[in-house]
């Protein structure tokens, strides 16, 4: 699919694009990746590990900026946007900061990608863009609903755009495995309500299901991976056994557990055995039999959450994923 093609990530320095520039590599030898993210310190220090790789290519820029993305786009076939305000408090602080990167970013990458002939187009999204209570997920249900629409916009031009959506990932920057596991020593874990419950994703996993989504798409399709629950509480057992455990409450704008899938997303809702895809809602595309293909339409009112969840993560399971993982934990 990919080979000897161009593809651009957004954002392509995060945990995410660390991700999955190694395993594209590997996997389907492209012609070129291009890391656009406007960290330029970032930049720096992932192009240490391919100093050998003309493969891969750095462009500094700001998905708000949409000149920037047009030359940026100049052959390129393939889009992952990942760029993204994504820390609740900072989104909730700083809102027109989010709304500019979040939106009208979105916005800008959809019209550069339209007008240069980009091939196809993956969104990463969040499971706070379903039924969203805070700004970070408001502004990623925008996105969504944008790069749905995109596929109305590009016409003639063929580009096809679609949106991959799934949780807390494990052991990327800033997420909860590493949180726990920087202040274990402490002897003390903050858990903010024992009742808290999240889906347990990882980036290789997150990597696999962008794959599947160019592979299979028709355009405005939302991607849900299936993927394992786990209480907070035990995953803060797993990571520090002889630790304590204080409760301090929900911060502003957390949900208590994560939902992928809504009671009204239910309705355009169908299954397949590793995913679940949410169809466009607007000019029929929702009974489009090539956007169905052999899906099985979930129950009316099917609510996709971590804590409805049918399958869990052992304590076993996520022990043996940090042994695993253990050097590259909070590093990427």
């Amino acid at each position: 699919m990919f080979s000897d093609k161009t593809i651009l990530i957004t954002g392509g320095t995060g945990s995410f694009g660390n991700t999955f520039v190694p395993m594209t590599l590997a996997r389907f030898n492209p012609k070129k990746i291009i890391i656009f993210s406007r960290d330029e310190m970032k930049q720096w220090d992932m192009a240490k590990k391919y100093t050998d790789d003309k493969r891969i290519r750095f462009f500094i820029g700001d998905v708000r900026d949409k000149e920037r993305l047009y030359r940026a786009l100049d052959g390129v076939d393939y889009v992952v946007h990942a760029a993204a305000t994504k820390i609740v408090p900072t989104a909730e602080y700083n809102p027109f900061e989010c709304v500019k990167t979040n939106v009208l970013g979105a916005m800008n990458l959809i019209d550069a990608c339209i007008d240069k002939g980009v091939k196809g187009v993956v969104a990463l999204s969040t499971d706070k863009a379903s039924s969203p209570i805070n700004l970070y997920g408001a502004t990623k249900l925008a996105s969504d609903k944008m790069f749905v629409a995109g596929n109305s916009y590009s016409g003639e031009h063929g580009t096809r755009f679609s949106v991959v959506r799934y949780g807390n990932v494990m052991g990327s920057r800033g997420s909860v495995i590493p949180f726990f596991m920087s202040i274990k020593d402490k002897g003390v874990l903050p858990i903010t309500d024992e009742r808290m419950t999240r889906f347990m994703i990882s980036l290789e996993q997150g990597v696999e299901l962008v794959w599947h989504a160019f592979e299979d798409m028709e355009g405005g399709e939302i991607y849900v991976k299936k993927i394992p629950s786990m209480k907070v509480t035990d995953l803060a057992r797993v990571v520090a056994p002889q630790a304590r455990q204080e409760v301090i409450g929900i911060r502003p704008g957390e949900k208590l557990h994560e939902q992928m899938i809504s009671a009204e997303d239910a309705y355009y809702t169908y299954e397949y055995p590793e995913h679940f895809k949410i169809l466009p809602t607007i000019n029929n595309w929702a009974t489009c039999e090539k956007r169905i293909k052999d899906g099985k339409k979930v129950p009316e009112g099917f609510v996709y959450a971590s804590d409805n969840n049918a399958e869990w993560m052992s304590d076993e399971e996520l022990q043996g994923w940090i042994d695993v993982n253990r050097e590259k934990i909070g590093s990427i």
